[in-house]
């Protein structure tokens, strides 16, 4: 992910942190300085990285529950308001969705306990709820913001663990998709609810409702491609007009190009049409900066783009194109020889021809043929 810092790999998954991240703890430092000087305010950013720590736990908890079920996880990346983790699929049972689910916000139950063991039952409500104040006890802020963690998880809604409950509970009876439309729903509603409440009490409110309709949005329209994902062929969809380099040729052509067309990945291609490498806009632009408008464009290419036939199902491309966390998946006939490319942009296009045919025969606008899908 962009804008991250790369802190290591713990047992194969990679952790970032989101710069966001640094201006968090700049913050932390300043406003707690303004309650008791240098003192405060350092303690105030270690308290930060002790809850970023019992955040990285929870993921874990997520991560360890979905290796139990073959599923494992490239990375997780920290922001201000959490972690995201990312899958390399998603679980394919509701039942194991809920095990993942579900094992984030245990973690944090386990710690809670933990420490409330360690204080040995002193720790009050009040303590507990002085999350903010550096006045408080350190142990007692951190367990209470571990039960925060808990409940705020729980909530029935996207993009929080809760959410990821619900559909699991909700897709033993209604469709994936439907499922996780309402749970999506529900996130999106209570987004503006933050926002609303934001207004009035704490700025901050209002950024964690944008990330949360965001989230929402973003599982929805997942859900939306998982569904109908395994019914279309690749070659239904893949852009099969598109500009090819050469291996031979120089980034100066490459750039002349970019500029010349509206793609941003760019297949290297041999003389007899296989694929070499790709090189997108940011490879173009960092490799032209350290080595020269004169360098070979295959100085700048990635070389770790899987290939898919074009008979293959949409679900297989998405499946390849999340594990290696690729911008295009290339896609080859018989011959092995360069036919199409599946982007992120095509899946895009793919849904709002999909949703705007879906509108069409709603509204009686088309007759006496059925939707079905057609390249792009």
């Amino acid at each position: 992910m962009g804008w991250s810092l790369n802190l290591g790999t713990i047992a194969g998954t990679t952790v970032r942190v989101h710069f966001t991240f640094l201006l968090l703890l700049v913050w932390i430092w300043l406003t707690h300085y303004q309650i008791g000087g240098t003192p405060a305010a350092w303690q105030g950013v270690a308290f930060i990285i002790a809850v970023f720590a019992c955040v990285v736990l929870h993921e874990f908890g997520h991560i360890a529950a979905a290796r139990y079920f073959g599923i494992s996880t490239p990375d997780i990346t920290l922001f201000p308001i959490g972690g995201v983790a990312r899958l390399e699929r998603m679980p394919e049972e509701p039942g194991q969705e809920f095990v993942i689910a579900v094992a984030g916000p245990l973690v944090n139950v386990a710690i809670a306990a933990l420490i409330f063991a360690l204080l040995g039952g002193s720790a009050g409500v009040e303590q507990m709820a002085g999350i903010e104040d550096p006045r408080m006890s350190f142990l007692a802020r951190l367990a209470g913001v571990n039960v925060f963690l808990v409940i705020f998880n729980m909530i029935p809604a996207f993009p929080m663990d809760g959410g990821r409950i619900l559909r699991a509970a909700l897709a033993a009876r209604l469709s994936w998709s439907r499922a996780t439309q309402i749970a999506a729903t529900i996130g999106q509603g209570l987004a503006f609810v933050f926002g609303f409440v934001g207004l009035f009490y704490n700025p901050l409110l209002i950024f964690i409702g944008i990330f949360v309709y965001l989230a929402a949005a973003a599982e929805a329209q997942n859900a939306q491609i998982r569904e109908v994902a395994t019914s279309v062929l690749v070659a239904d969809v893949m852009i099969t007009e598109f500009a090819r380099l050469e291996r031979s040729a120089t980034l100066d052509e490459a750039i002349e190009m970019l500029l010349a067309t509206t793609q941003h990945e760019f297949p290297v291609i041999d003389s007899a049409g296989h694929l070499e490498g790709l090189v997108t806009r940011n490879d173009m632009i960092r490799t032209l900066k350290e080595k020269g408008p004169a360098a070979p464009v295959a100085s700048a290419m990635r070389r770790d783009i899987p290939k898919i036939h074009y008979r293959k199902s949409l679900e297989e491309s998405l499946r390849l194109m999340q594990q290696a966390d690729v911008p295009a998946v290339a896609v080859v006939d018989n011959s092995d020889r360069l036919v199409g490319l599946m982007t992120h942009e095509t899946i895009g296009e793919m849904l709002m021809i999909r949703s705007a045919v879906s509108d069409a025969f709603r509204f009686g606008r088309l007759r006496g043929a059925k939707p079905r899908f057609t390249r792009i």
